[in-house]
């Protein structure tokens, strides 16, 4: 073995010893506990799982529900060109017998509807039903080239399609089964017609509101 190789060998020695020294010095080093405030920690904790609260306005619940069953675009031809309307036809009901069928025309959609709420108002009717929210006897109607019939189903729900459904869903009948008796696919003269056929009813009458 060289000289050289000693000398390597003895510097590998002593930096070894000399960490070993550092460790040893450093083991009787003591960290400080820290300390944790209960108090804030459980406040920080129900900051956390509370909800904060809406800056949203409560929406205020509205007298009647109402669907559109038809929007159709209306187009009248004048010397200048062609001029486009929008003519609606809305249900209104509050599910407690009383419901109505309306129709707005307007340039604009917004105001077309808030026409035809206007009109379905004034058209409204309070639906004769029974305990059991069916209806007391058959009955059938016509409006325009649309034959309705309707009949009492008694554990079977509502059995309709069309705009008869939306009209009795919004009356809040249930257990009636009802046909449509002819082709005719107009949405406004089926309703039409059901509100007919259900003013048949024995103690219906019509209720019109002032608005």
């Amino acid at each position: 073995m060289t000289i050289k190789e000693e000398e390597k060998i003895n510097k590998y020695e002593e930096v070894e010893v000399s960490g070993e020294e550092v460790l040893e010095e450093n083991t009787d080093l003591v960290l400080p506990e820290v300390v944790v405030d209960e108090e804030k920690k459980n406040r920080f904790d129900k900051r956390k799982n509370e909800r904060r609260p809406s800056r949203r306005p409560e929406r205020v619940r509205q007298e009647f529900d109402s669907k559109i069953i038809s929007v159709r675009r209306v187009t009248r031809v004048v010397a200048g060109g062609r001029r486009f309307s929008f003519s609606v036809a809305i249900v209104i009901g509050d599910k407690k017998g009383r419901v109505g069928v309306g129709v707005g025309k307007s340039g604009d959609t917004p105001l077309a509807v808030d026409k035809a709420t206007r009109d379905a108002k004034k058209n409204m009717i309070k639906v004769a039903l029974t305990p059991s929210k069916s209806i007391s006897h058959p009955v059938e109607a016509k409006y325009g080239s649309v034959r309705v019939m309707m009949m009492p189903a008694p554990g079977k729900g509502v059995i309709a399609g069309s705009a008869v459904r939306v009209v009795l869903e919004l009356a809040g009948a249930s257990e009636i089964a009802s046909k449509i008796l002819s082709r005719s696919k107009n949405k406004l003269n089926i309703a039409r017609a059901t509100v007919k056929a259900l003013t048949q009813l024995k103690d219906s009458k019509i209720q019109r509101l002032k608005n």
